[in-house]
């Protein structure tokens, strides 16, 4: 089965697609890349993905999978060498509850913070770093989630490393404070220095164009308006 014909659904600045670009060229995968547009979901989205409707969708053989921390895990699992995630099913679990409270106390309260305004921003640019206040002792004396070679978390985190400053940049915010978090900060360089993810990452100038029109667009909308009043006024 690993050796049919794989193929990824995906968007240019989307962070959950090139956590699947990563895990997939770090395992020397051949696969074809199909360019999706989130805004104009094509038939062929909606009928592999009709549940979410969203990339990144991963295709092999006559299997489909969707959501990127599964695709990853699939991946690991179906091609078992180099391995991402961890043999022991202890530090497995962990990798797995670490990838989903960044997910939810980082990610989304940074998303949050790039797209408010005022206090609103400066309340979730606080609450990603009191996100980053965990994660920083989770890396602590590592030169990787992994140890010496990227894994399973390192992917699931890499987003840390690129969207991140280009929300900081543009919401002029700072989560992510190299004195504050010297370990963090050393593991986002030494990621990017990494030959797979550094020859893999969306042109800077163009994420920054991007997010500046998304977050524009999404702040002047009534519906993320509740969503911000959710999310930070409980």
């Amino acid at each position: 089965m690993a050796e049919k014909k794989v193929k990824l659904l995906g968007f240019w600045v989307s962070p959950f697609v090139y956590r699947v670009i990563w895990a997939l060229k770090l395992k020397g995968i051949d696969y074809e890349y199909i360019e999706e547009d989130i805004f104009n979901k094509s038939p062929l989205l909606l009928q592999l993905n009709p549940i979410h409707k969203k990339v990144p969708v991963l295709i092999h053989g006559d299997r489909v999978i969707s959501e990127s921390y599964v695709i990853v895990q699939y991946i690991d699992e179906t091609w078992p060498h180099c391995p991402l995630l961890p043999q022991d099913p202890y530090e497995r679990a962990m990798a797995r509850f670490w990838a989903d409270f960044a997910e939810t106390k980082l990610l989304h309260t940074a998303w949050l913070g790039l797209c408010a305004r005022g206090a609103e921003r400066e309340k979730a640019a606080k609450l990603a770093m009191e996100a980053v206040e965990k994660i920083e002792e989770v890396v602590k004396g590592k030169k990787l989630f992994g140890g010496e070679s990227i894994g399973y978390l390192d992917i699931c985190l890499g987003w840390i490393s690129y969207w991140l400053p280009v929300w900081e940049e543009v919401g002029s915010m700072q989560i992510i404070d190299p004195i504050k978090f010297p370990a963090t900060s050393s593991w986002m360089n030494t990621l990017l220095h990494h030959q797979v993810i550094g020859d893999n990452l969306p042109a800077r100038d163009a994420m920054i164009e991007y997010f500046q029109k998304r977050s524009k667009d999404l702040y002047e909308s009534d519906w993320f308006k509740d969503i911000i009043r959710l999310h930070l006024h409980p």
